[in-house]
């Protein structure tokens, strides 16, 4: 039997398969599972587990900005600038978050 707490997690977690690699994501605040308005800006954790990965990376998530502050804050980019998996995974909950690595090189 599993157990409650196995079936309804505390904390938001996700596994992840990107690019062939298995990771975890995961959050620290337990909002993020019953309050929408929690989704506003949060941060998420990302541990992929592989050798060139020395610590977990801090993201912070913006649901609510504009796809023109975020090419504000980076060089200038053509449209067919690639955007890191991860990235691209979070997208798929979130459509059209800005994701801020917090100083980590992003990982393609």
């Amino acid at each position: 039997q599993v157990s409650p707490a196995l079936r309804t997690p505390r904390l938001p977690v996700w596994l992840c398969s990107i690019s062939g690699r298995h990771s975890v994501l995961f959050g620290t605040d337990s909002r993020l599972l019953s309050d929408w308005k929690s989704e506003r800006i949060f941060h998420l954790y990302f541990y992929s587990g592989q050798q060139e990965q020395t610590q977990t990376a801090h993201l912070t998530i913006d649901t609510h900005s504009h796809h023109w502050e975020e090419a504000q804050r980076e060089e200038p980019c053509g449209p067919g600038k690639r955007r890191p998996g991860l990235e691209m995974a979070i997208r798929t909950k979130w459509a059209g978050a800005t994701v801020s690595w917090n100083g980590t090189d992003p990982f393609f």
